[in-house]
């Protein structure tokens, strides 16, 4: 044994020596005690950091070395132990010990002394009844004795201490269960009724800070003490070495009385479906009756849970009169003949509800509140769900009281653009070109983005920059054409560096490139507490570097902008700061820049120290920012050294793993190192449910064989934690869903809640839909998994339209005339409410289906049907008669018909659209619908005509405002357009989606607004967008390496394969991950073995899987966790009978 390994062993037995002489129930977890100082040190650091001064010599004796304390029983040195363990932490805090360098030997001695705590609750008296307790420098006091309090508490049994006592440790460890997530999984294994109300409420104060499973985990937690206190008896599963010796419960058995009810509190949110039959009935209506059931169950419920919730709590008599207290059961409470006062109170509730029956019941007490008069209170009373009135309505209300509503509702709700164009008329009148109040905008609020662009030109700016926050709200929905066209009119009022100074939100990040170089921004104080845009970002960091004034902790969102280069360029000294700094901000970090900041900082730390992360100390490791841990090589994950297993499973449990390519072979080393910390980590047979929970997201990379070596009872659980995972490998997907129809059964024989559990990881199969059974509760829960999804297939979308057309019938004359039409229809006739319902998926209904709509339904839903992307050509000829036969021939129809009808004139023939009333303002709606190629030609000669524009008179906003339909300019008129305003709306006309040649025609116009492609910079690359796709062979191949993390995921697939063949290996290498992952099979099949390697490492990050290339090299694969685990089983067995001897 090494000296360090002897030393480490002395102390940990003088450790548990030291606990178990003040706590006799044995010793504690090795983990805590092993950590305690680490911990402690981590809280200390949190307020050091927030400015908390350091505590005076004098409080700290008077504390530590009061004489009160010999009351306890302290030996003589216990409070000199206690302050001089508290001094040596402080100063490893405060830098006056090295905090990288601690002796193990110091740090041992330092956690047996700080475990010496038979004194402990004598020593938190003094500090809590202290009147300098306010002091704030308290903080670092709470922050030393927090683990301790905690620890003892979990470890200890809990007649060791009187109640005293045990309130004092709870009032104390608090701190710990707010900023320490391993510690919530950390719970006593046994409290008694006596402690068990003050533990809960403990519990409750740090509810906030917990994590939706961690609630479910204390909520289980607390049931099964209350279950052993209350009723001697246990509804956990036997679980092998850890099985219970309580006899199990009757699954009747109904525990949940007044005094649990409240001692759960909020815990009760975690409730699972059969616990609700566990309220006696005077309990549940007690509880429902007092509000405590609205206040307490702040969480949206799964549908499963609120309708038994209200299946049990309609059979109390009082609901209809307090139906202001129902919270989350509103979204599932439709009923029919409320009161006019009922309606008003359930309306607001349905707020935060979402889904088909909720926008249903929202529309029927709309309907009925409004049936009479329309008074500006009665308006107010429908709050949010004013948007639901139709425009007919809106129509009806005076411009006094709609001006009132718009008040009440803010910014925060969406109108239909019939309802826009009503609202706008109602409060502009026909001057809606005039000059434009500031306080006419502001009152406007969510109306703004229906304002034709012409009036926002010409708002004064006096009116407006004088209130900024105001302005960003209201610009948040505007849209890019109203933007552009706002600073056009502000600009020619306003000096530009004035302008970008007073500016906030989008219509900051619409500022050109162009005019940002006019702005004179010499200074971080210019720029830091704004958010700019990428290619703002890439210009202001290249600026700031040039004139060496790049402060990396003082970035914020300009830290978008800062390239690998500039971070290599960063002195070694200051490579930890500069880390940490851009960690702080990881939402403008891309993956390429963690991955370079990573390696910065790695390649710094090992040219200090040989091997540098084979010996790393917990401290080291702890000093790391998480988000940059992740991108480590995986080799140096596994090198790992076991002694700081504590720290790095604390930073895996909460990690972010965004930043980390979703190929990247770390994922996985990581994943497999986390497990060998765990206590069981070689046996994944003996694994808890807690061990598991420990493993946070990585839980969701570990191989399905893994989880198959695991306890039943564990497996379940895990099973169940990885259907929430936010990404699963796309190999283990198979293999997973296997598993869990193995464990759980067919999902076509699930019940609701099952579903609702595990559905996420089932519809990752897109097979799995069109199995699911037409249960009446399927549809509600499908919808309520739908938000949950990364991704949602069309299957799913399919299955959910099939769940709600089915409930609706045609006449039988309709659907004989859909047969004699020879298309084929389910007999669904399409109703306004249906349509509603459906939104985007409307594009689901066949021809014949759509053939069947009322010239009435069509005319009230076409709004949403307008709305819809992606009709085929048979769905638009259905649309097309149905436009034609309710607004007349398309040369009859005015620019309000046009605006209503959206994608429906898609259906049009090219010589109708170049006859469209098309206004500029109306193709912001239009720009996303499924427009062929050819048909762009045709509506920019359309536009051309009703607004009398010519190529060479577009200025930037009105080329931001034609977007993608610019491409349907000729080559020759493209070559008219000006050079200036080209180069300040290029960076608002996003993700343009033309044709090669037009992309082609506009690479011209670009290179003489920059330059040639050679020169162009990074933030000139982020701003052209689509337009690099339009470069050709030679061009691609002469853009710098360094701009191609620059390019937009949206320009790759556009390249053509023989173009994109000419990028060479290094900048292939700079592609970046999310670029790599996105290069097409025709693109790819053009490039020759080396560029698809190296296409295949930028895909990944820039990792290699190392352990694969060192099994390779030696002609043997490396063994396995599942090896590992088979292996040492009789191994472990072998040498704990031997050390027993």
């Amino acid at each position: 044994m090494s000296p360090n390994g002897a030393t480490r062993l002395f102390a940990l037995i003088m450790v548990c020596t030291a606990f178990a002489s003040v706590c006799p129930a044995g010793p504690p977890d090795i983990m805590s005690a092993d950590n305690t100082v680490f911990i402690a040190k981590k809280l200390m650091t949190k307020c050091y950091n927030q400015g908390c001064p350091l505590p005076k010599m004098t409080l700290l004796r008077n504390i530590f070395n009061s004489s009160n304390l010999s009351e306890v029983g302290r030996t003589a040195d216990q409070s000199n132990n206690f302050l001089s363990t508290f001094l040596y932490i402080l100063n490893m805090v405060t830098g006056a010990t090295n905090k990288n360098s601690q002796s193990p030997t110091l740090m041992d001695a330092a956690e047996a002394r700080m475990w010496n705590c038979s004194n402990l609750p004598a020593v938190i008296r003094m500090m809590k009844n202290s009147s300098v307790n306010m002091d704030p420098s308290c903080c670092y006091m709470n922050a030393f004795v927090a683990p301790l309090s905690w620890a003892t508490l979990t470890a200890q049994s809990e007649n060791y201490f009187d109640s005293n006592d045990y309130n004092t440790l709870l009032w104390a460890a608090k701190p710990v269960l707010q900023d320490i997530p391993s510690a919530r999984a950390m719970l006593p294994s046994r409290v008694g009724a006596h402690n068990m109300v003050n533990m809960m409420n403990m519990l409750q104060e740090v509810y906030t800070s917990m994590t939706e499973q961690q609630r479910a985990e204390v909520f289980n937690w607390a049931k099964d003490q209350i279950l052993q206190n209350n009723f001697s008896c246990t509804m956990r599963p036997s679980a092998g070495p850890k099985s219970t010796t309580v006899k199990p419960c009757k699954p009747t058995l109904e525990w949940l009385d007044s005094e649990t009810v409240t001692m759960m509190g909020p815990f009760l949110s975690s409730l699972k479906t059969d616990d609700v039959d566990s309220f006696p009935k005077e309990t549940l209506c007690r509880y429902y009756l007092s509000g405590q059931f609205k206040s307490n169950m702040t969480a949206m419920m799964n549908p499963s849970l609120g309708r038994k919730f209200l299946q049990r709590i309609q059979e109390c008599s009082s609901v209809p009169e307090l139906i202001n207290k129902l919270g989350p059961l509103a979204c599932y409470y439709d009923v029919t003949n409320l009161t006019s006062d009922a309606s008003k109170k359930l309306l607001p509730q349905l707020d935060a509800c979402d889904g088909p029956t909720v926008f249903k019941l929202k529309k029927r007490l709309v309907d009925s509140l409004m049936s009479g008069s329309s008074s500006a209170q009665e308006l107010r009373d429908l709050g949010r769900s004013v948007t639901l009135l139709s425009p007919k309505q809106l129509s009806e209300i005076s411009s006094k009281n709609l001006k009132d509503v718009l008040q009440n509702v803010g910014n925060s709700v969406k109108w239909s653009r019939s309802q826009m164009r009503i609202l706008v008329e109602k409060q502009l009148g026909e001057k809606k070109c005039g000059a434009l109040s500031g306080q006419q905008l502001m009152e406007l609020q969510s109306v703004a983005v229906g304002l034709p662009s012409c009036a926002v030109r010409n708002v004064k700016p006096q009116d407006i920059l004088s209130n900024t926050e105001t302005l960003k709200t209201i610009s948040e929905h505007m849209r890019e054409g109203q933007l552009k066209a706002m600073l056009q009119g502000l600009g020619d009022k306003v000096n530009i560096s004035e302008l970008v100074q007073k500016l906030a939100g989008p219509l900051l990040r619409s500022v050109s490139l162009k005019n940002l170089q006019k702005a004179n921004i010499t200074s971080l104080d210019q720029v830091e507490n704004k958010t700019w845009s990428l290619s703002q970002a890439a210009y202001l960091a290249k600026k700031l570097h040039g004139l060496r004034k790049l402060q990396y902790r003082r970035l914020n969102s300009v830290l978008q902008g800062i390239t690998c280069k500039m971070i290599d360029e960063v002195n070694g000294s200051y490579a930890l700061d500069m880390a940490e700094s851009m960690a702080e901000n990881p939402q403008w970090l891309s993956k390429v820049q963690a991955r370079c900041a990573a390696q910065k900082l790695f390649q710094t730390l090992e040219n200090k120290t040989t091997d540098y992360f084979k010996n790393i100390t917990a401290q080291e490791l702890e000093s790391i920012p998480t988000t940059l841990l992740l991108h480590l090589p995986p080799s140096k994950v596994a090198d790992l050294p076991d002694s700081v297993c504590q720290v790095f499973l604390d930073k895996m449990g909460t990690a972010n793993l965004t930043s980390l390519p979703l190929q990247a072979p770390s994922r996985l080393a990581l994943a497999e190192r986390a497990l060998l910390c765990l206590p069981n980590g070689t046996n994944v047979s003996g694994l808890t449910s807690s061990d598991v929970s420990r493993l946070g997201p990585l839980l969701c990379e570990l191989r399905p064989s893994m989880l198959l070596l695991m306890a039943p009872e564990v497996m379940k659980f895990s099973l169940q934690a990885v259907a929430s995972c936010e990404h699963i490998p796309q190999p283990h997907r198979a293999d997973l869903i296997k598993l869990v129809n193995q464990v759980f059964g067919s999902p076509s024989n699930w019940s609701a809640e099952t579903m609702e559990t595990l559905g996420p990881l089932v519809l990752l199969d897109d097979n799995v839909p069109s199995t699911l059974p037409n249960n009446p509760w399927m549809k509600d829960v499908l919808v309520f998994l739908k938000p949950q999804l990364t991704q949602v297939s069309d299957a799913l979308k399919k299955k959910i339209f099939n769940l709600t057309t089915t409930t609706t019938t045609s006449s039988a004359a309709r659907y004989r005339r859909a047969v004699n039409s020879g298309m084929s229809s389910s007999g669904t006739e399409p109703t306004e409410a249906v349509i509603e319902e459906l939104g985007v998926d409307n594009v689901f209904w066949t021809p014949a289906d759509l053939d069947l709509m009322s010239n009435r339904t069509f005319l009230a839903a076409v709004d949403i049907l307008g709305s819809v992307p992606g009709y085929s050509s048979d769905q638009l000829k259905v649309l097309y008669r149905k436009a034609v036969e309710v607004f007349g021939p398309v040369s009859n129809m005015t620019e309000s018909d046009i605006a209503q009808l959206g994608c429906v004139t898609q259906s049009f023939s090219n010589s109708e659209l170049e006859k469209l009333p098309l206004s500029l303002d109306s193709l912001s709606g239009i720009n996303v619908c499924g427009w062929k190629d050819s048909q762009l030609a045709s509506v920019w000669k359309g536009v051309a005509k009703y607004n009398n524009l010519t190529a060479p008179l577009l200025g930037s906003t009105e080329m931001v405002q034609l977007s993608r339909f610019i491409c349907g300019l000729n080559s020759s008129e493209i070559s008219q357009l000006s050079v200036g305003a080209f180069s300040d709306a290029v960076g608002s006309m996003d993700g343009l989606q033309c044709p090669v040649k037009a992309l082609q025609q506009l690479k011209n116009v670009a290179v003489s607004a920059f330059g040639l492609p050679c020169n162009w910079t990074e933030a000139e690359v982020s701003d052209l967008d689509s337009i690099i796709a339009g470069l050709n062979g030679s061009e691609i191949a002469s853009l710098s390496p360094a701009v191609f993390p620059f390019i937009s995921k949206s320009c790759i697939p556009q390249i053509p394969p023989e173009n994109f063949a000419v990028i060479s290996v290094a900048q292939l290498e700079a592609l970046g991950p999310d670029n790599a992952i996105i290069v097409t099979s025709e693109q790819q099949a053009k490039l020759t073995a080396e560029q698809l390697s190296v296409l295949g490492k930028a895909a990944v990050g820039g990792q290699e899987d190392q352990r694969e290339t060192q099994s390779a090299k030696s002609g043997s694969a490396a063994p396995s966790l599942e090896g590992i685990s088979t292996f040492m089983k009789p191994v472990l067995f072998l040498f704990i009978g031997f050390f027993l001897l």
